[in-house]
């Protein structure tokens, strides 16, 4: 188990490893992905550096197949060794649903086989513990005892049984002391005013409340997260915009009025949580993953203008342009360069924490850390593990520079001891005149030769 103080201190140790250049990190393991030397990596040209705003931990949720015990072939184990080496500051399992069974199929009757091997998981590879507390047993919501409709998981409960599922909520934590941050339900799902075409924020701030009530009850100590609602983009000109847009789109204004309403009306928070994408509802996808990723910067900047709670980014969907559209998926480059991009944003714009949607290849169109565990070969890294590896410690440190170039489309993470370098594009593209081209989609980890 990795608790909030030993975060603090293997940060805080982390940091003191960047500035001497060298030694391992407080757990013993290298402070780089792999034990082989870096190559160099030169930034010729020209750059713009900023600093990250403050330190950005990333994680992960577990979705319906992550590392599951009868894997073939070692696939689990490969899988599990990138888990444990810097996949994650933070990692999420769901109380039903996406991998994990009913945990109340009855009243009173408890199933907790799943969630306590996907826990065990979890303090095996040394993750920080969060539990997002989705969905509900269908007893809850009109279902008869003993029966799970999963056809109706993202039903939510009823009004009458909010307080049955903030008890179960209470359940929960005291039977997993690891959690460490809850997030309450998961993109207001069922939470819909139908007669009103919009968010029903009244009754999730409702359910929200008896939550949060609840699990301090009986441990005070977990950090309690909401309205985690998802910030929609639009194509401009479009039904229920916002004042809110950029190069990306708009901003979906039943959203924003979410995100303020909970805020005026939730009887406590210890961090605001949202997620989305970079396509619009019409389908509009960036035509620059970095335009896209824009969007995950300014609605974080709009959030910040309202409070002083860390922002997290539970899920976020980076798209690749139309033209590239094909190439996207989990072992994807350009799928990786996109996610990199939102990272960037999250960096500059001071995120506390992201969570990758499924580190386990799987049937989106989004980068994962791990090829699918279900098959053979499965368990083998992708394009994107080796840079989010070198990331997550450095940006949990605070100590991560984000560079990008004014003349082409480069993206730039340095810290002392290394660069992530990363070609934004599906074309090749050379940093100075003269200088070898970076190929399409290329992430290059390597070592500073200042």
């Amino acid at each position: 188990m990795r608790s909030p103080r030993l975060l603090v201190a293997v940060v805080a140790a982390l940091a003191a490893a960047l500035v001497a250049c060298s030694g391992p990190t407080p757990d013993g393991t290298s402070s780089t992905p792999s034990a082989e030397p870096l190559p160099p990596v030169e930034l010729a040209g020209e750059w713009i550096w900023q600093q990250q705003r403050n330190p950005l931990e990333l994680g992960v949720t577990h979705t319906q197949k992550s590392l599951d015990p009868d894997d073939p072939g070692g696939a689990t184990a490969r899988g599990t060794e990138v888990l444990a080496d810097n996949g994650g500051i933070w990692q999420n399992h769901h109380l039903m649903g996406f991998g994990t069974l009913n945990p109340e199929p009855s009243p009173g009757q408890y199933d907790w086989s799943v969630l306590d091997r996907r826990m065990q998981l979890t303090e095996e590879t040394d993750g920080g513990t969060v539990l997002t507390l989705c969905c509900a047993p269908d007893w809850m919501k009109g279902g008869a005892p003993g029966d799970t409709d999963w056809s109706r998981l993202e039903t939510e409960p009823e009004p009458e049984f909010f307080d049955d599922y903030a008890r179960l909520s209470a359940v929960a934590v005291q039977r997993y002391p690891q959690i460490d941050r809850v997030l309450v339900w998961n993109e207001l799902k069922g939470f819909y005013n139908h007669d009103e075409n919009r968010w029903d924020h009244e009754g999730y701030t409702d359910f929200y409340n008896q939550v949060y009530t609840a699990v301090k009850a009986v441990r005070p100590d977990v950090q309690i997260g909401g309205p985690y609602v998802v910030l929609t983009s639009l194509d401009p000109g479009s039904e229920d915009s916002s004042a809110v847009s950029g190069t990306w789109g708009v901003a979906d204004q039943r959203a924003l009025d979410v995100v303020e309403y909970w805020l005026q009306n939730n009887v406590g928070a210890d961090f605001l949580v949202v997620d989305g994408g970079t396509s619009t509802r019409q389908d509009t996808r960036p035509e620059q993953v970095d335009l896209g990723a824009q969007k995950f910067a300014d609605l974080t900047a709009w959030i910040r203008e309202r409070t002083d709670l860390p922002v997290w980014w539970a899920e976020f969907y980076p798209d690749v342009p139309e033209s590239d559209a094909g190439q996207a998926g989990p072992n994807s480059p350009a799928s990786a360069v996109a996610t990199l991009a939102a990272v960037a944003a999250y960096a500059e714009s001071g995120v506390s924490a992201a969570l990758l949607w499924g580190p386990q290849g799987h049937g989106l169109d989004y980068a994962a850390l791990w090829t699918d565990s279900t098959k053979p070969d499965g368990g083998m890294p992708t394009p994107l593990t080796e840079a989010w590896q070198w990331l997550v410690p450095r940006l949990a440190s605070g100590a991560v520079e984000i560079g990008r170039s004014p003349t082409v489309p480069l993206l730039a993470f340095r810290a002392l001891d290394g660069v992530v370098l990363v070609n934004l594009t599906g074309d090749a593209v050379a940093m100075a005149p003269g200088s070898e081209p970076l190929q399409p989609w290329t992430i290059t980890v390597g070592s500073r030769t200042e």
